[in-house]
């Protein structure tokens, strides 16, 4: 399927990964050390302040999904909007760590992420968020995101 078909599919394309059925990847799967490796190189990005490289392995399309807060964040642009306005320097985004990563293939070309999430100040904040990636064009993208924050 030709990228322009996936994006014009958008929300639709996911929908066959969520009726599939989840199985976990096999430990080492070559799928699951990518998706490692994608988060990785997030949080690496998110530490060093770099907000452009952080939302990289995002879904750059208007069908991109974010839900928190009680709130669904349509599309790249309007996700990185809202990290911009919750975000605006380095000093407020803390030191970024995910941790209990369950990894789980739903397909060939799709995965979903379960763990959990933890902003470093001084006073943390932290929650579970699960993601559900695919893989377009041979790389690994977060197409949905639900984030939550752990209650205080």
């Amino acid at each position: 399927m030709s990228n322009r078909a996936v994006y014009r599919l958008g929300w639709l394309a996911t929908l066959p990964l969520l009726a599939s059925g989840c199985a976990a990847t096999g430990s080492g799967s070559s799928a699951e050390r990518d998706i490692t490796n994608v988060l990785g190189r997030q949080v690496t990005a998110w530490n060093a302040g770099d907000l452009d490289a952080f939302m990289e392995p995002y879904w750059h399309s208007p069908y991109l999904t974010f839900s928190s807060g009680g709130k669904i964040t349509r599309g790249w642009h309007a996700m990185k909007r809202r990290y911009l306005k919750n975000y605006p320097t380095r000093d407020d985004m803390g030191t970024l760590s995910f941790s209990e990563l369950e990894i789980r293939s739903t397909g060939a070309d799709a995965a979903f992420v379960l763990g959990r999430w933890r902003l470093d100040f001084e006073q943390p904040v932290g929650g579970v968020f699960t993601l559900v990636l695919r893989r377009i064009l041979g790389d690994w993208v977060i197409v949905h995101d639900n984030t939550w924050r752990d209650e205080p």
